[in-house]
This record gives C-alpha cells, sequence and structure tokens, in this order.
C-alpha cells in the first residue's frame, strides 16, 4: 500500500543577505511550517487563495489557508483523482477516474451535490466554464465532448474533440469557447456561444495534427499551432479567416509552447531548437528572439545562483534526553543549512543529450 503524502504550508521565511566582494551569498535562516497534515491524492488552492481542497482517500477536505481548520468534509464515492475549483471559488468537481465518475459539491450549500456519470463512454478529463455553472467533459478516445449545466441539468454534446485535456479556449470575458475537432482525418475549430452553447460556426484549419488552441487576451485572434514534427503556428481571426501562417524552419522538430503576454500585443513562440521568437500582434513578424544558451559568458547582467548544503552544526552537549523519547523518535536522516552562492561566469550549465528513440524530448523552450 502507497504510503500517505503530508502537506504543509510555511508560515514564515526569513533571508539575510551578506556582501563580501565577489562572494555575496544569501542564507536561508529560518523557515516555520504547519503540522503535516495526510494527502493521498491532488490538493489545490481556490481561486480567491480563501481554501485549500486536498484529498485523503475518498473523502474532499476544504481547509481555510488562515487557520488550516477543516471548514467542509465532503465523501465521494471512490478516490479522488482529480480537482477542480469554479472560478467563483464557490464550486468544486472531483474526478473519480477509476470509476469512472465527476462529483460536485458546493462550499456554501453543504447539502447541495452533483453527479455525472457518462455510462460506457467514460470520462478522461472535466473542467468548469467560465462562468461556474457548467461543467464540460471529456469522454474516453475523445467521442463526444459534453457540456453539462448545474442550473437546469441540461447536457449538449460536440462529437469528436481533438484531445483530452488540451483542445479547448474561452474568450477573457467568457461569451465564447473554441474548441479543436477532427472530422474525416481533419482539424476543425467549432466556436459555441457560452450562453446557449450552440455552435456558431465551424472552419477548417491547415494543419497536420493541431496541438492546441489560445484565444489572444483581447479575443480578437486565434492561435492554433501544429504537432512538433511540423513547425506551423496559424493566426485565424474568429470569423475563420487566417491572420498569418508563422514557420521558423523546416526539417526538424517544431513547436514546443505558445504564450500570449497579459497585455495581448506579443505572442511567445518556444521551439525545440533552443529558441523563444517573439511575434508582434500589429504585423505577426518577428518581434525579438532569445537563444537558450548552455554556457554564460561575459559580460552578462543575469546572476547565476548556486544551492550549496552544508551540515547544521548543532551542539547537543547540554541536552539531557531520556530512553523511551530516543527509542520512540525516528531520528531524521541530518539537518542542512542552505545557502545561495553566485557564481563567476562564465558557467556551463549540466547537458543530457535526450535519447534519439523516445517521443517528446526534455529540450527546447516549454512553459512552466
Amino acid at each position: 500500500m502507497e504510503k500517505p503524502k503530508e502537506i504543509g504550508i510555511s508560515s514564515s521565511l526569513n533571508f539575510i543577505q551578506s556582501k563580501s566582494g565577489k562572494n555575496s551569498r544569501i542564507i536561508l535562516v529560518k523557515m516555520e511550517f504547519t503540522e503535516a497534515y495526510k494527502q493521498t491524492g491532488p490538493c489545490c488552492f481556490s481561486p480567491n487563495a480563501r481554501y485549500i481542497a486536498v484529498a485523503v482517500d475518498y473523502r474532499l477536505m476544504i481547509r481555510d489557508t488562515l487557520s488550516f481548520k477543516v471548514v467542509q468534509l465532503f465523501s465521494c464515492l471512490d478516490k479522488i483523482s482529480y480537482i477542480e475549483w469554479a472560478l467563483d471559488s464557490e464550486y468544486i468537481l472531483c474526478g473519480l477516474y477509476k470509476r469512472p465518475m465527476i462529483q460536485a459539491w458546493s462550499l456554501t450549500q453543504p447539502e447541495w451535490t452533483c453527479k455525472i456519470d457518462e455510462g460506457p463512454a467514460g470520462i478522461a478529463y472535466a473542467r468548469w466554464s467560465p462562468d461556474s455553472r457548467h461543467i464540460l467533459t471529456t469522454s474516453e478516445f475523445q467521442l463526444r465532448l459534453t457540456v453539462w449545466s448545474l442550473v437546469n441539468t441540461a447536457c449538449v454534446h460536440v462529437q469528436w474533440p481533438k484531445h483530452g485535456s488540451k483542445g479547448v479556449s474561452f474568450t477573457k470575458d467568457g461569451k465564447f469557447a473554441a474548441i479543436c475537432t477532427m472530422r474525416d482525418c481533419k482539424d476543425y475549430i467549432n466556436l459555441l456561444s457560452c450562453h446557449s452553447w450552440e455552435i456558431m460556426d465551424v472552419f477548417a484549419v491547415d494543419t497536420l495534427d493541431m496541438t492546441d488552441i489560445q484565444w489572444s487576451p483581447d479575443d480578437s485572434a486565434i492561435v492554433i499551432w501544429d504537432s512538433p514534427l511540423e513547425y506551423k503556428v496559424l493566426i485565424y481571426s474568429p470569423d475563420g479567416r487566417c491572420l498569418f501562417k508563422y514557420q521558423a524552419y523546416e526539417s526538424g522538430l517544431g513547436v514546443k509552447s505558445v504564450s500570449w503576454s497579459p497585455c495581448g500585443q506579443f505572442l511567445a513562440v518556444g521551439s525545440y531548437d533552443q529558441m523563444l521568437r517573439v511575434l508582434n500582434h500589429l504585423t505577426w513578424k518577428t518581434f525579438a528572439e532569445f537563444m537558450h544558451l548552455s554556457t554564460v559568458r561575459a559580460p552578462c547582467c543575469a546572476a547565476v545562483f548556486k544551492e550549496v548544503d552544508e551540515p547544521l552544526q548543532l551542539d547537543m552537549s547540554g541536552l539531557c534526553l531520556d530512553d523511551d523519547f530516543m527509542g520512540g523518535s525516528d531520528a531524521p536522516g541530518g539537518h542542512f543549512k542552505v545557502r545561495y552562492e553566485v557564481m563567476e561566469v562564465p558557467i556551463t550549465f549540466p547537458f543530457q543529450k535526450p535519447p534519439a528513440d523516445k517521443p517528446n524530448p526534455k529540450q527546447g523552450i516549454g512553459t512552466c
């Protein structure tokens, strides 16, 4: 049986910085934690940061983040595999993927409960809509995506979603959703109204195997990108017009990650060639390029810190512990003092060449 995990929250963290010429250091002085609490599944903070949800087998514990006291306790029908809060922090869903089933709970109405069962189709993934009153589930083998209403218990189906946990993006105002679908070996984008969940438009996209989709922060454009085998980034307008096609190179692994800037004026594209390229939203041309180098050389404005662990020397000559305490306690492996040293350039970072016979190599520019 797997040993239960434990969680704790840091309540105090103090640093002291000392400078002595080139050997400036930041020394970690003290860190205090709450007592450890049992955890066997996922844990997740609420969007308003007031609560933390912790899965303990089939139970869902909601704790206050200030006092860490249990404010709600819900019992699910099976072991909890996934947790996601609604954006209003009032509802929370639990994915019971072994059953498979979804259960949702309300913090303000503890007696309210919701259970979603797709039957033989199964459930591969579940997510909240921006209005916090609808749950979107994707069936196994991407047969369909279902929108479940918590208001009137109605459901709407979208056939042949492209992915399970990806391929769905909402506008910033939450009024529209873009869903990647595939039909007859061709990629499509379905635009849905989040008010009625009716399909507003469907248009094909010029991709071989669409990876994901994102609305721009100002909701004026949609970016999609192809699989790593084909370097292709496409910008579409909501009415289906292709505004721009970007391809940095050919004959190599392509796009690994894509991200909009918060203002929506720039689009960052991370590639497997260790390059980050930034596109301008007006011309969609390359605005800047950044190389992820394995060696940092002078002149350089970046500071490189190296973590160093040192055994903590404790004077225990004045302590007297009885035999019962020594026999019943679990002696720790040792105490360490941690400090961070500023390294002098040039410096070479550790590098491991990814194996050529395995997919998804650990290289390139990704997202955190």
